[in-house]
C-alpha cells in the first residue's frame, strides 16, 4: 500500500511538473501583447524580455511636437515604439485638433508589435503654468491654494483640473508643483509654489495628488528634490542650490517624503546642483546619487523617476550633449527621458545609446529596468478602473471643457484664498469711495471694478508692459488722476509697481491689487489698502473685487514669511 501512495505521489509530481512546464512553454510561446490576460508585473516582464534594443530604447523616451499637429518624424517614432509624448503650451489653442492628434498617435502605437499605449504629458499645474489652453479653465493656482490652507482646495483643484486635459485623452500631468518658495526674486517658481512651509507643501500636495488621481490622471511630483532656493531659470542654466544635508533634509526633502509615503506614482528629476550634497556639481536630473542612492534606496521610492525636458541648459550644459545629457540621465536612475523637441530618426542622443546597450551590459540592463517599470505602470494605469480615453471623442470634450462644476468650484477658491496685507478703510462701496479710477492691464479687472463703480474712469496698459509703455503711463497717467478720490491700482510685476510708486505723489486714496508674486507690493506700504491675490485668473478678479466691496469675510494668509 505504502509502495502504491509513493508511485501515485511520484505520478502527481511528474504529472504536474510536466503540466507547468507545458504552461510555461505556452506562455513563451504565445503572441502576447499589451492586452493579454496576465498579471501586471508577469506580463511587463514577458515584453521587456522579448523587445529589442530599439523598442527597449524607445518605451524610455518622451517627444514632444512642434506646431499643432505632430509631424511625421514623430509618427515614425511612434512606429519604432516610443513610449511617450508631451502636449506642450505651443500646440493647443484648438482643443479639438489637440485630442485629433492624441488619437492619431495612439492608433499608430495600437498598431505596433506589443499594442503599448503612450503615455500622453503635459503641463497643466494650474494658475499661470496652463500648457493647454483653448478652453480650459485659469485657475487660481498653487499659492492660493497654500493661501486657503485647504487640502481640500488642493484636491477639487486637481480634479477639475485633470478632468478637462483626461478629455482630450492625456493621461498624465507634470503637477503638482511641491517646491518651496525660498527664494522670494525667484521667476521661475513663484506663484508655482504653495508657499514656503514644507510639511505644509506635502500636505497640499498630496492632496492634489490624490485629486489628480481621482480624475483619472497621473499626477508628477516636481522638481525634485527642490527648485525654490535660487532665482536662476534651469531653461537658461543650472542653478546652484548651496545648501548643507542638514538645512536640504529639513526644507527641500520634506515634501517629497511625505508624497512617498503617500505612493505618488511618478516624480520629476529637476536639472539642479547641490554641490554641498553631490560634491561633483552634477545636476540632481543626471545624478546616480540624487535618484538612485537617495530617492530610491534611502526614502524607498517605487514610482517612475522623469526627467525635466532635457532640451533645457541646465542639463545639456553639464554633460556637454544632448547624447551625453541621455546618458547621464538613464544611468542616474530616471524611467522616462524628455525632450521638447522631436528628435531626428538617426539623432546622436538615439545612435549613440542604443550603441551604448550593445557594447555595456549595465547600460542595457538599466535601460530594461527603465522599460520595464514604464511598462508595468501602464498596465496597472490603463487595465485600471479609471484611465484617459486613448481615442478621445469629441462630443465628450465639448460637454467637459470648460468643466462646469469647475467654474463654481474656482470662484469660491479664489474667495477663500484672498489675504490683506493692510487695511485702512475697507471696505469701499459706491457710497464712501467717491470717484474711481481703475488702473490696471486685465478686461476681467475693468469689468468686474465698474460692476461695482459704474461711472469709474480707467487707465489701460498692456499686461505684458515693457520700459517705454512704462514711462509713458507715467508720464501720462498725472493728467486723470487730478479728477479722481478712489485708485485701484493693479501690480503684478517691477514695472506696475513703478506705476503704482510713481502715484504715491498725489494723496490719492489707493487700493492695490497685488497679483502674482505678492513680494512686489511689499514696498507699496504708503497706500491705504493692500489685497493680496495671486493670479490673473477671472476668478481672481472676481474674489478680489468681492473682498474690496465687503461682500464676503476675507480669510486668506499670505502663505510664507516676508
Amino acid at each position: 500500500m505504502k509502495k502504491i501512495k509513493k508511485l501515485f505521489c511520484c505520478f502527481l509530481g511528474l504529472f504536474l511538473a510536466a503540466h507547468l512546464f507545458s504552461q510555461v512553454n505556452i506562455d513563451l510561446n504565445d503572441d502576447v501583447n499589451f492586452w493579454s490576460d496576465y498579471p501586471a508585473e508577469e506580463l511587463a516582464q514577458i515584453i521587456t524580455d522579448r523587445m529589442t534594443d530599439q523598442e527597449l530604447l524607445s518605451q524610455i523616451l518622451m517627444f514632444g511636437w512642434a506646431g499643432a499637429e505632430p509631424n511625421k518624424i514623430l509618427f515614425d517614432w511612434v512606429s519604432r515604439g516610443l513610449g511617450s509624448v508631451k502636449v506642450f503650451g505651443w500646440n493647443t489653442d484648438d482643443i479639438n485638433l489637440v485630442a485629433k492628434s492624441i488619437t492619431n498617435l495612439q492608433k499608430r502605437s495600437a498598431a505596433g508589435r506589443f499594442k503599448i499605449p503612450l503615455y500622453v504629458a503635459t503641463d497643466q499645474e494650474g494658475g499661470w503654468i496652463r500648457h493647454v489652453k483653448g478652453e480650459t479653465l485659469i485657475t487660481p493656482g498653487n499659492m492660493a491654494i497654500g493661501s486657503s490652507g485647504y487640502p481640500a482646495d488642493a484636491w477639487y483643484s486637481a480634479f477639475y483640473i485633470s478632468r478637462e486635459i483626461k478629455a482630450l485623452g492625456i493621461n498624465m500631468n507634470f503637477a503638482p508643483t511641491v517646491d518651496l518658495f525660498t527664494d522670494h526674486d525667484s521667476t521661475i517658481i513663484g506663484t508655482r509654489s504653495f508657499g514656503d512651509d514644507p510639511l505644509k507643501a506635502g500636505i497640499l500636495g498630496a492632496a492634489w495628488a490624490s485629486g489628480s488621481q481621482a480624475a483619472g490622471v497621473i499626477p508628477t511630483v516636481k522638481h525634485f528634490p527642490g527648485h525654490g532656493d535660487t532665482s536662476y531659470d534651469s531653461h537658461i542654466n543650472l542653478p546652484t542650490i548651496d545648501v548643507d544635508f542638514e538645512t536640504f533634509k529639513k526644507r527641500e526633502l520634506v515634501p517629497f517624503m511625505y508624497l512617498i509615503k503617500q505612493n505618488v506614482p511618478a516624480v520629476m528629476s529637476g536639472h539642479l546642483s547641490f554641490p554641498k550634497i553631490d560634491s561633483s556639481g552634477t545636476p540632481a536630473s543626471l545624478s546616480k546619487y540624487f535618484l538612485t542612492d537617495l530617492l530610491r534606496e534611502q526614502l524607498g521610492y517605487q514610482g517612475l523617476i522623469i526627467t525635466d525636458d532635457m532640451m533645457m541648459n541646465g542639463a545639456t550644459m553639464f554633460a556637454g550633449s544632448v547624447s551625453s545629457a541621455f546618458r547621464m540621465a538613464i544611468e542616474a536612475g530616471n524611467d522616462i527621458v524628455i525632450s521638447s523637441k522631436c528628435a531626428d530618426l538617426n539623432e546622436a542622443l538615439w545612435t549613440h545609446n542604443l550603441s551604448l546597450m550593445q557594447k555595456d551590459e549595465n547600460f542595457y540592463n538599466r535601460v530594461k529596468d527603465a522599460a520595464y517599470r514604464v511598462i508595468k505602470s501602464k498596465l496597472e494605469y490603463f487595465k485600471g478602473k479609471n484611465p484617459a480615453p486613448l481615442y478621445p471623442n469629441a462630443k465628450d470634450i465639448a460637454k467637459s471643457i470648460p468643466d462646469k462644476d469647475g467654474k463654481k468650484f474656482f470662484l469660491e477658491q479664489a474667495c477663500r484664498s484672498i489675504a490683506v496685507e493692510k487695511n485702512t478703510d475697507l471696505p469701499l462701496s459706491a457710497g464712501n469711495a467717491g470717484k474711481v479710477l481703475l488702473v490696471g492691464s486685465l478686461p476681467k479687472f475693468f469689468e468686474e471694478g465698474k460692476k461695482r463703480f459704474a461711472d469709474s474712469g480707467e487707465f489701460s496698459f498692456s499686461y505684458e508692459i515693457g520700459p517705454n509703455e512704462t514711462q509713458w503711463v507715467i508720464d501720462n497717467i498725472g493728467k486723470l488722476v487730478g479728477g479722481y478720490d478712489t485708485l485701484v491700482v493693479l501690480v503684478y510685476n517691477e514695472r506696475t509697481a513703478r506705476i503704482a510708486e510713481w502715484l504715491k505723489q498725489y494723496g490719492k486714496r489707493t487700493v492695490i491689487f497685488s497679483i502674482m508674486t505678492p513680494t512686489e507690493s511689499f514696498s507699496l506700504d504708503w497706500a491705504n489698502d493692500i489685497l493680496v491675490g495671486y493670479s490673473y485668473s477671472n476668478f481672481t478678479m472676481q474674489a478680489m473685487f468681492g473682498a474690496l466691496c465687503g461682500e464676503y469675510k476675507i480669510q486668506g494668509s499670505i502663505p510664507f514669511a516676508k
